[in-house]
């Protein structure tokens, strides 16, 4: 396929495994007036993804169907090879395992067109390591990497590997714009990808200064929510230095750039070690919080504030 081809409209998509991020998708999907065929070998798991589907239909911003269209435009399969010749674009969400992940793309490489993206949802295997047994066509195999959950979080990382085609990785990013995301391109592959390997990089931190009782697990989780969270939402912490520096990132460098260092400097020092007693520390502290909380309603109100904040920032960028 040419460079600058264009690839079939995208009807159908197969979504296979509907853990909680296969379940999403397919949410997602559905409320965007695509047929699903979806497959996951787990005992039970057609009555809890449609038990799934029914809960969260008013969470879904923006959907395009009606609710009946929603609960019934799916087809859950045992046996998904008798339809992959009908299927327009896979989402594959199944275990984060290497071994699991080149048996599936070489299977799923070798019976479907050629030219249908296979897309994985892996959190931090580049696609590069499990294509290797791929034989037919593996320029139309990169991640599309959502965030939990994806009905309802905007981003996704489209990763594509050296081999992947200009043209694929293009048109996965138009679908998913296509279906209200807001998709990166990450040039490169780097294990964890970007927004995993920032989040880790953050709660590292976090656990360090909380198993050393700088902070407890409550208000650590508070100056994020109350301060840091609620600029970056708006502005990442580039555009936010900018904001900072008076419009000027070298200005926000040199005035804070010798602080930054020290402060660099202390957290080598205190690392956090997830092998040693610090993990027992941490976890005690944050149990003794978890426990007088009702995470079930804390659930549900992130997913209704998560609703009213895409919303207005959809709607004043508009």
């Amino acid at each position: 396929m040419s460079k600058n081809m264009a690839l079939p409209t995208l009807k159908t998509v197969g979504v296979i495994g509907t853990g909680v991020i296969g379940a999403s998708w397919t949410a997602l999907f559905l409320a965007r007036g695509l047929k699903v065929i979806v497959t996951d070998p787990a005992p039970g798991a057609d009555g809890k993804l449609r038990d799934y589907l029914l809960k969260h239909w008013l969470t879904i911003p923006n959907a395009k169907v009606t609710q009946d269209q929603y609960l019934n435009n799916f087809k859950f399969v045992k046996d998904i090879d008798t339809h992959l010749g009908d299927i327009d674009f896979i989402q594959e969400n199944g275990p984060e395992r290497l071994d699991f992940k080149r048996h599936l793309f070489a299977h799923l490489d070798a019976n479907t067109p050629e030219h249908v993206v296979i897309a994985s949802s892996s959190s931090g295997l580049p696609s590069s390591e499990f294509i290797t047994e791929c034989t037919k066509n593996t320029a139309r195999i990169l991640i599309g990497h959502p965030f939990n959950p994806p009905h309802l979080v905007p981003l996704v990382e489209v990763v594509p590997h050296r081999g992947t085609g200009d043209t694929y990785a293009t048109a996965t990013l138009e679908f998913y714009r296509s279906l209200g995301k807001d998709p990166v391109l990450v040039k490169k592959e780097t294990p964890g990808f970007i927004a995993n390997r920032l989040q880790a990089a953050v709660c590292a931190e976090a656990y360090s200064l909380i198993s050393r009782g700088v902070v407890s697990a409550e208000e650590l989780d508070k100056t994020v929510t109350s301060g840091l969270g609620l600029r970056w939402a708006l502005t990442g912490p580039i555009m936010t230095n900018t904001l900072g520096g008076g419009g000027y990132f070298n200005h926000f460098m040199n005035h804070l750039g010798p602080a930054l260092k020290t402060w660099l400097d202390d957290m080598h020092q205190h690392e956090f070690d997830i092998d040693s007693r610090d993990a027992d520390v941490l976890e005690d502290k944050v149990k003794d919080w978890i426990s007088r909380v009702n995470l079930k309603e804390i659930e549900e109100r992130r997913d209704e504030l998560l609703v009213g904040l895409i919303r207005s920032k959809t709607e004043r960028s508009a």
